[in-house]
Order: structure tokens, then C-alpha cells, then sequence
């Protein structure tokens, strides 16, 4: 990242401010982040820039929630999910930047609103990755799953603290011991911000009145866009048994599976990810 210019912007939409940076030229590829504390656009895929910024146009938005984005208020999580209220307030801030099509790139809670994006204005996105989204998947197994529930327990039970982050870091990968204690550290800082933290309580609790993620497995053969899922094999958060629905209901699909890899894919197989992307963005591209 040491090379690697960010410009930072702050969108005004009707929701309220959506904060975003970007860098690199090209065709726009916009990346949305996961749910878990301390999460945002550029902490989430800093890795992962060099890399795309060659090829791309990266647009990292914190979506509603989370980084230096807006707070949804109690009544606006009673009035919609978090997933449609990322969709408009990210269209908004699209539509203010000038960015008409685009590629599609969402992880977890952001893979929800990816899909969403998809099947809502399927005009607009050109090609869609997905890495272990929420919504589109339906579990064989118990839920919530494992990590579902590490990052329910972040907040609670007296609160955040560095050995909560390590616990959750482990939850969220396959192997640990690549994230050391500068990760946990640098990721536990990230999660204090105090309004951030009322948000998640008031998050966490529309989750359990709705009975959890929007429903979005229903209209997954509204997505026209091609689209590639990538899954590790060992994640224990959104798991991979759960993406059948999705081979059979998404009309232009294919899916990637790692091996010894859990629900960060971008972090835990980096080259390969960075690899992945690039080719079926550009595949064919005119």
C-alpha cells in the first residue's frame, strides 16, 4: 500500500453520508466489505490493491454501519434490513460519483447487498464475484453457525477486548497463526468506535427480530450478471454445503472451493484471489 494513492470522498445521500475511497483506472470494480467488528472498505481488501488497482477502478465504500459511514438509527433497522438499506444508500453514492455499470465484488454481509444490487438493478452490474454471501445461502447445517456466533459474543459479555478479537480471528480463518498479534491488535483498535458499537447492538438485534440475513435465495435467478463464487472449504461462518442454491438458481455460475481456507478468502489466499478476480473481470472483455 506504500505506493498506492487512496482518494477518499464523502457521498451525501438521502440516508445520510456514505464514506468511500478509491484508486486505480479502468473498468469499475466496486468491493464491498463483510459484517464483522471492525470492518470497512479498506481494512477489509488493503491486500488485495496493488493487485486489483492495475486493472481497476476500485470503489471501497464503508457501507451504513461501519468505517466512517453514517449509523442507521433503531427505527431505520425496523423499517428495513440492513441489506436495503446498503443497496439504496450505496446506489445513491454510485449515482453521485457518476458510475453507471460495474463489476461486483461482496463478501459476507456485503455479499448480501452484492446479490441484492444484482437482482435489483441487473442493468448496472456487469460481472458479480461472491465470496460466501450472506443471503443466497441456505445451511444444512445448525445455525447460528459457529461464527455467527464469535461475532455476537464481540460486543457482549463485557465488551470488546483483544482476546475477543483473537477468538473471532480464529473463527473467521483456517489457520491463525498467519494473522499475528499486530492483526489482532490493529483490527481490535478498529472495532472501539463507540458509535460503531451502539450501531452493532441495534444490528445484531434487528438480525434476531427478522429471524437473520433477507431472504435473497428466493430471486437468485434475477442476477443476469456472470458471476464466480468463491468459498473455502473450512469456513465455519457462512459454510460451503450452503451453496448449492446458488449453482442451480444463478443462470451464468461457477464456483471456486479452497482447500484450508476459511471465510476470509481474500487474506487467506491472497496471490490466488488477486488472480481469480483479475481473469474473470477481464475475460473476453472487449
Amino acid at each position: 500500500m506504500t505506493d498506492l494513492e487512496l482518494k477518499r470522498h464523502r457521498v451525501t445521500t438521502s440516508l445520510g453520508e456514505i464514506a468511500v475511497a478509491e484508486t486505480g483506472e479502468g473498468p469499475v470494480l466496486v468491493m464491498l466489505h463483510g459484517g464483522g467488528p471492525g470492518a470497512g472498505g479498506v481494512s477489509n481488501y488493503q491486500q488485495n490493491l496493488p493487485a486489483l488497482a492495475e486493472h481497476f477502478r476500485v470503489i471501497l465504500p464503508d457501507q451504513p454501519g461501519f468505517g466512517g459511514s453514517y449509523r442507521p438509527t433503531e427505527e431505520d433497522l425496523r423499517q428495513r434490513s440492513i441489506t436495503e438499506i446498503t443497496v439504496d444508500a450505496l446506489y445513491q453514492a454510485l449515482d453521485s460519483l457518476g458510475i453507471g455499470t460495474f463489476h461486483l465484488l461482496g463478501n459476507s454481509l456485503g455479499g448480501a447487498a452484492a446479490i441484492a444490487m444484482a437482482q435489483q438493478r441487473p442493468d448496472r452490474v456487469t460481472r458479480l464475484v461472491l465470496m460466501a454471501p450472506g443471503g443466497g445461502w441456505l445451511p444444512f447445517g445448525p445455525t447460528p453457525t459457529e461464527g455467527q456466533k464469535e461475532m455476537f459474543r464481540y460486543y457482549n459479555g463485557g465488551g470488546p477486548s483483544e482476546k475477543k478479537m483473537a477468538a473471532f480471528i480464529r473463527t473467521m480463518v483456517y489457520d491463525h497463526k498467519q494473522f499475528g498479534e499486530d492483526v489482532v491488535r490493529a483490527r481490535y483498535e478498529s472495532s472501539l468506535d463507540e458509535s460503531h458499537i451502539a450501531f452493532y447492538h441495534l444490528y445484531n438485534a434487528a438480525f434476531a427480530r427478522r429471524g437473520g440475513m433477507d431472504p435473497l435465495w428466493r430471486d437468485l435467478h434475477r442476477i443476469k450478471a456472470p458471476t464466480l463464487l468463491l468459498w473455502g472449504r473450512d469456513d465455519r461462518t457462512i459454510t460451503l454445503d450452503g451453496a448449492q442454491l446458488m449453482l442451480k438458481q444463478i443462470r451464468d455460475v461457477q464456483l471456486h472451493v479452497f482447500g484450508k481456507c476459511g471465510h476470509w478468502v481474500q487474506l487467506e489466499r491472497q496471490p490466488e484471489f488477486d488472480r481469480m478476480v483479475t481473469d474473470f473481470l477481464t475475460r473476453d472483455a472487449s
